[in-house]
């Protein structure tokens, strides 16, 4: 069972990108959250939560392009814990969160949205060429003209 959680912060390092062999890329930054509290009649800062963030793919590189230090966000994503020893064989532990989605705390302020391009594949480009001239063969249709091989391509056309 996954322990999903969500929590909002402020980035508090610069997000570090890298690629790993060709198609992998993950990015990574440090999220700091302090909780105010009620003391005595007076809100004061508590104790401040550090945890690392994490993610890849698609995820990664709109969090370079869009996350930097010192801004409000909220991220949504699985706790993780990673163990190792140091080099002095000391167990040590982190708490790391593994994002699957990130955004702008808009309680904080207003943000802008771009959305990615999706990149166009030879099939579609095939596919918008055949709609292009099966456009333009009906406009010519349309027009009174008629030209060799025009009711085979509309037929073809509409067949897909």
């Amino acid at each position: 069972m996954d322990a999903v959680i969500w929590m909002t912060g402020y980035v508090g390092s610069d997000v570090e990108f890298r690629e790993v062999r060709d198609a992998m890329v993950f990015a990574s930054f440090r999220l700091a959250s302090t909780p105010r509290i009620r003391q005595a009649n007076e809100w004061v800062d508590g104790e401040t939560t550090w945890l690392g963030v994490t993610c890849g793919g698609k995820l990664a590189e709109n969090v370079r392009g869009s996350i930097a230090k010192g801004e409000p966000v909220i991220v949504v994503g699985r706790l993780r814990t990673n163990r190792w020893q140091d080099s002095q064989g000391i167990s040590r532990e982190r708490m790391t969160l593994a994002a699957v989605a990130v955004g702008h705390d808009l309680n904080r302020g207003t943000t802008g949205f771009a959305k990615n391009a999706r990149p166009v594949t030879d099939e579609v480009q095939v596919n918008l060429g055949e709609m292009v001239m099966a456009t333009e063969i009906q406009d010519d249709l349309a027009d009174g003209e008629t030209g060799a091989g025009a009711p085979e391509l509309l037929a073809a056309s509409s067949a897909a």
